[in-house]
């Protein structure tokens, strides 16, 4: 009797671990931003959205569980060979969505390194179509060309390229160090530049600057010299035939000019001549002579 119930009982648990795993089994719940792909005895039978959903228990499996979020792809650095024989390196990021399941989970057999391995390819080409400078700093171009390149293999692998992302584009050690002489030779050059410029523009200055002193000297001497020629013309206007006048301005001239040499540091003996009379007298004469002549 007690092997009866102990057999009845074993059969009833077993009954109702059946049945749960049928229940667990036929009865799916699907997370939000997931879809699931379901096969039936080995072909694909449906894709589970997101929500409860029923299987045929046994006959029903799922294969697949895709994530439709957002997916971001860290495409490693890869080595690239620019066309002017330069050495970079790239690593990029792309960032893809699942749009068609089916063809994800069947079109290929990993669309995440399906997706990579193309990037990686895609992006070696279009570097190595450009030169060193060019490839530097045309990253927005370089992600334009990408993204446009992959797109349609994307469509056939039922995903959708967002956007493709270039990190970072740096040139090997060895020609980083080459650009940075060529760069300080190149500084050095416009350095050199500037200083002669700036010398050529000085000894411009200079010269232009002694030529305005040398022509503004000229006219000094020449207005000088009228202004002379206007007084002697004066003073013999108005001393007319008189020679006295002429002799006392001459003659204190002369004794300033005297008075200058006694007072000098350099003056030791003043000696003024005895016929200073006869002297200034002369000197009138020889004026007066020019005067008339003129």
């Amino acid at each position: 009797m007690n092997s009866d119930l102990e057999v009845s009982f074993i059969v009833t648990i077993a009954i109702l671990a059946l049945v749960a795993i049928t229940i667990a089994k036929g009865v799916r719940l699907v997370p939000q931003g997931t879809e699931w792909i379901v096969e039936r005895l080995g072909k694909y039978h449906s894709t589970l959205l997101p929500g409860l959903n029923f299987l045929i228990p046994y006959l029903d499996n799922v294969a697949y569980k895709l994530v439709t979020k957002d997916i971001i792809l860290d495409v490693q650095q890869q080595e690239v060979i620019t066309r002017d024989n330069a050495v970079i390196f790239i690593n990029a990021v792309a960032f893809i969505k699942i749009t068609n399941p089916v063809k994800a989970v069947y079109g290929v057999t990993d669309f995440s390194e399906a997706i990579r391995n193309l990037i990686m390819t895609t992006l070696r080409s279009i570097a190595g179509e450009m030169e060193l400078d060019e490839a530097l700093s045309s990253r927005d171009k370089i992600k334009a060309r990408l993204r446009e390149s992959i797109s349609d293999e994307a469509i056939d692998w039922g995903l959708t390229v967002k956007s493709v992302e270039i990190q970072d584009i740096k040139p090997s050690p060895s020609m980083q160090k080459a650009m940075e002489m060529q760069a300080a030779a190149e500084r050095e050059r416009k350095a050199m530049v500037t200083r002669a410029e700036g010398q050529k523009q000085s000894a411009i200055l200079e010269a232009e600057a002694r030529l305005e002193a040398a022509r503004r000297d000229a006219d000094a001497q020449v207005t000088l010299a009228e202004a002379s020629a206007e007084s002697i013309r004066r003073v013999t206007a108005s001393l007319g035939s008189e020679t006295a006048p002429m002799l006392y301005l001459l003659g204190e001239k002369y004794i300033s000019s005297v008075q200058k040499l006694a007072a000098s540091e350099n003056a030791k003996v003043v000696l003024l001549p005895a016929d200073i009379q006869e002297t200034i007298g002369g000197l009138i004469g020889k004026v007066t002579r020019a005067v008339g002549q003129t």
